[in-house]
């Protein structure tokens, strides 16, 4: 479908427990009427567990639905989109906010606004895991570690900055693990120290993952491959200069389906939260949401 402009009307959702929902829902309320979209209803929520039911309300009733939170927030929601011609717009207020930098989405308020009032809404893919749809990234090995085990005080000051403190330090008692992914042509064994499952290219903040495309049809498994964690290390900081040999360490699977399993059975993080137990099965749902986006 052809890009078209966003919707008027929408009813606004903030996560007001994520980490700069609080401080910006009066302001984004007061800036969105002012940029011409008019809000049915808008609504700063600070228990996660009730946000669920609002958007699914707020889809039935309004053009559009904005949601304000970090990328778990957004991906733990999109599902409720699924079949509906409501478009889905964000305001990115959590801490890494991979999402809106794989959309290109500004990450300030102001340009975040500026986006779901002039830019365009298009149709996007979502990745899905056992039934769970998310928007950007899952990850296997260090990073569910890192978000089971951080603490909420450490997040919410430092920022990115708190989930690499908590990943060095939670690195000293991470091992590699034997990785089994089937493509649909060949089973492929290896050993590895992180396995990012991409629909979009960031990753903790960071773009880890070129390949990957929204709007691709496919799904990609990045492998940082071995057992060395001095080379995950390695790859992580190739990733952050652009260094031209930042592939050595990755190796990568596409398709519309991939089976993943782990020897020891580990547990996968989506999109910034905790999601099932290997094995799992991973695939491509092509053009399933209508998202805000910049114009191009």
């Amino acid at each position: 479908m052809r890009p078209t402009r966003p919707p008027k009307q929408a009813i606004l959702i903030v996560n007001a427990k994520s980490r700069q929902g609080a401080d910006a829902f009066k302001e984004a309320r007061a800036k969105l009427t002012a940029a011409g979209v008019e809000l049915i209803e808008a609504k700063a929520v600070k228990d996660p567990a009730k946000i669920a039911g609002l958007v699914k309300k707020a889809i039935k009733a309004a053009p559009m639905v904005i949601l304000g939170g970090g990328d778990g927030t957004l991906s733990a929601n999109i599902d409720h989109f699924l079949g509906s011609r409501t478009v889905f717009a964000f305001l990115p207020l959590g801490t890494a906010n991979s999402f809106a930098r794989t959309l290109g989405t500004p990450l300030d308020l102001d340009g975040a606004i500026e986006t779901i009032a002039g830019g365009e809404v298009r149709d996007i893919d979502l990745g899905c895991i056992d039934g769970d749809y998310f928007l950007n990234n899952a990850a296997i090995g260090l990073a569910p570690m890192v978000a089971e085990t951080v603490p909420h005080g450490l997040k919410k000051r430092l920022g990115r900055l708190g989930y690499l403190l908590w990943a060095g330090w939670s690195a000293a008692s991470f091992k590699a693990f034997r990785l089994r992914v089937d493509d649909g042509r060949a089973v492929h064994r290896l050993w590895a120290t992180e396995v990012r499952i991409a629909n979009g290219r960031f990753h903790g903040g960071m773009e880890l993952i070129e390949s990957a495309d929204v709007e691709s049809g496919e799904i990609v498994v990045q492998v940082v491959q071995g057992r060395s964690l001095f080379g995950l290390a390695r790859s992580y900081a190739a990733s952050a200069i652009k260094h031209k040999r930042r592939q050595e360490t990755v190796r990568e699977f596409r398709g519309k389906a991939l089976k993943i399993d782990t020897r020891p059975r580990l547990r996968v993080s989506i999109d910034g939260e905790l999601g099932p137990e290997m094995p799992i099965e991973v695939r491509v749902a092509p053009g399933a949401v209508r998202v805000v986006g910049p114009r191009y």
